[in-house]
């Protein structure tokens, strides 16, 4: 079983990557860690020096790499990584999709504190942090409501996000 999480960055794809993987024994995998350890350098590296177009074709390789090499896992993917090179249809084709559906508020309230470690907002004040959740969030939608799974509840418990997946 491949298990996919995807959704906007902040949304916790990572943290219940961690707690699944625990629960369900199978082996986690974080794409933008693995991007880094792929390509040698930090993902803010990547796009200060080579670009944003040059990370989603390593973040596409690097998918492609551990699900190819892996019969079952969960994997946290990065927020546009379902956004591009119809990586929505490779994964939902290889495994389930699980959109943790996090509320712009709450997305604001965490990634206003991690602005330093995210390349996309490291620049931006507040007011245009706020502008740029809604805008990429409302571009990305139709990307993450093609997964298999919708989770909207917040906050989410692990036991529930279990029953979910196993019930699509």
């Amino acid at each position: 079983m491949r298990i996919f999480l995807i959704g906007f960055m902040g949304s916790g794809k990572t943290h219940w990557g961690r707690l699944l993987s625990q629960k369900l024994s199978l082996p986690f995998f974080d794409l933008d860690e693995q991007v880094t350890t792929h390509a040698g350098k930090p993902i803010v590296e990547i796009f200060d020096t080579e670009g944003e177009e040059h990370f989603r074709l390593m973040e596409k390789e690097v998918l492609h790499i551990i699900t190819e090499s892996h019969e079952s896992f969960i994997m946290a993917c990065g927020g546009g990584s379902p956004c591009y090179f119809n990586n929505i249809d490779y994964m939902n084709n290889s495994g389930t999709t699980v959109w943790i559906n996090t509320s712009l508020d709450v997305l604001f309230e965490r990634l206003v504190k991690e602005k330093q470690i995210r390349p996309l907002i490291k620049e931006l004040s507040d007011e245009q942090l706020r502008n740029f959740i809604g805008k990429k969030f409302a571009d990305r939608r139709i990307y993450y409501e093609q997964a298999d799974v919708i989770v909207d509840e917040e906050p989410v418990e692990v036991d529930k996000l279990v029953e979910k997946i196993f019930h699509a």
